[in-house]
């Protein structure tokens, strides 16, 4: 009997260290970054790279849950501001629980601080984020607060980060070696303290891409799955600065693949990268524009025309619009076909943070 009794005392004490909280994805502790689409409040939605989640809760226990709209997403998630390893979540399709309890200290009273950022992008599909679990008598706490400083990134697969965690003479098409937060774009954002916007796509461009849609026909979606009928509102984020880094497809398709018929000329290449730019503008009207070219064969030495192209568009916005004042920053061909590693994004991104210091004055 007193055998049994033990047994009961056992089975109460296991499950009340063990008993969770749901804390719903609509919870005023947690702090969104990057276009969101809040249509269900509840399970808000992530598809553009470098979407985030950030938290600061109390305990020993930590479950996040997603539904996954494919089964290809990863996300790194980074504890404490450790994100030189952090864990990679490999999310699987439809809605899961991922029980991460493991990665906290045993202490019912530590404080924990947590961030959850989307590694891929829209190619990967989308994500709803459904809210974490944590310990029973643990508590979610205040809101991190957000930046002051902002930038929006708008690019290609550069951008995006494809294969710039493979090695420099592998493949890289392989959606674990895709980590937005070691871009040059999140890398420049870090350097100088700023929140940041990431709007960019592995193969588009803004005359023709690897497919059918192209930027200036997504550029203005919540949702950055393919070409769709959401729109983002811009007025409620505006930046302090505006990178534009597209080019590296339209260089290669035009001139290699000759996808466009008639092949445009010159003159159709630098008015259509002026139109989009202008469009930007429009939607950005007190921020500074940086335009940025590479670091793939696009910046090749043995192909200057495709600097030459977005130079003579931003010198004639320029000249149409003196208080544009957009200069050029490109990026040193790295020497071989394969997108950009991680160290090369590093270089980049230094060159990148350096223009903005100074035209910022941060």
């Amino acid at each position: 009997m007193r055998f049994l009794k033990l047994i009961g005392l056992f089975l109460v004490i296991s499950f009340q260290s063990s008993a969770q909280v749901t804390i719903p994805a609509d919870a005023e502790g947690f702090l969104y970054t990057g276009r969101v689409d809040f249509n269900n409040a509840k399970q808000p939605w992530l598809s553009w790279p470098g979407t985030s989640i950030k938290a600061e809760f109390t305990g020993n226990k930590l479950v996040v849950m997603f539904n996954d709209e494919l089964g290809k997403n990863y996300y790194n998630v980074i504890l404490n501001g450790e994100d030189r390893f952090p864990t990679v979540l490999e999310l699987k399709k439809g809605r899961q629980e991922y029980d991460l309890s493991y990665l906290l200290v045993d202490n019912a009273n530590a404080v924990n601080k947590l961030e959850i950022f989307k590694r891929t992008e829209g190619h990967e599909g989308g994500s709803h984020f459904l809210g974490l679990k944590i310990a029973d008598n643990a508590k979610l706490l205040a809101k991190p607060k957000p930046l002051n400083r902002r930038i929006a990134f708008f690019g290609d697969s550069i951008t995006s980060g494809m294969g710039n965690e493979a090695p420099d003479n592998a493949k890289d098409n392989v959606g674990s070696e895709k980590n937005h937060y070691w871009s040059y774009a999140p890398i420049t954002a870090r350097n100088v303290n700023a929140e940041f916007h990431t709007t960019s796509s592995s193969g588009i461009g803004f005359m023709v891409s690897w497919f059918d849609n192209i930027m200036p026909q997504v550029y203005d979606q919540i949702s950055g799955v393919g070409d769709n009928d959401t729109a983002w509102d811009f007025s409620q984020w505006q930046p302090d600065v505006v990178v534009v880094n597209l080019g590296q497809n339209d260089s290669w398709l035009i001139d290699n693949e000759k996808r466009l018929k008639p092949e445009p000329s010159s003159a159709d290449i630098i008015s259509a990268y002026k139109a989009f730019v202008n469009k930007l503008r429009e939607h950005y009207p007190k921020a500074k524009f940086v335009s940025a070219l590479g670091s793939m064969d696009a910046t090749n030495p043995k192909r200057a025309h495709w600097p030459k192209y977005i130079q003579t568009a931003i010198d004639e916005i320029n000249i149409e619009n003196p208080e544009a004042n957009i200069e050029l920053v490109t990026f040193d061909f790295n020497g071989y076909q394969s997108h950009p590693r991680v160290h090369q994004h590093i270089k980049n991104a230094n060159k990148l943070t350096a223009h903005i210091k100074k035209i910022m004055h941060w």
